[in-house]
């Protein structure tokens, strides 16, 4: 009983620094200001380490969301100037077809 109070007491010792020099280092600190973060860390044991690494530490850089740069596809603008750009050619394209039928129904004229 003694060993496993012994080695509760140090897992308790190890999760209070561990918490104590996460706290201190932290660029920014979620949820609560860095000083009440501390406050808690030393005044409430085990509960209070176990918070601030749960709830406020900051998140991580693996477990952030990645930003993609955005595709021009998203872009509302890009659709509609590829839109109009494409009707344009569409157009030219018609415009063209039917002055060659036109050309190819006037009989020939010596």
């Amino acid at each position: 009983m003694v060993r496993l109070f012994i080695f509760l007491a140090a897992a308790a010792l190890v999760l209070l620094i561990l918490a104590l020099i996460s706290a201190l280092s932290a660029e920014r600190v979620r949820n609560a200001p860095r000083a009440v973060w501390i406050l808690a860390i030393l005044l409430i044991p085990i509960a209070g380490p176990t918070a601030y690494l749960l709830w406020g530490r900051p998140i991580s850089r693996s477990r952030r969301p990645i930003r993609r740069p955005s595709s021009p596809d998203d872009d509302p603008d890009f659709l509609r100037s590829m839109d109009s750009e494409q009707s344009r050619r569409d157009r030219q394209l018609l415009d063209e077809w039917e002055q060659d039928l036109r050309q190819d129904d006037e009989p020939d004229r010596p």
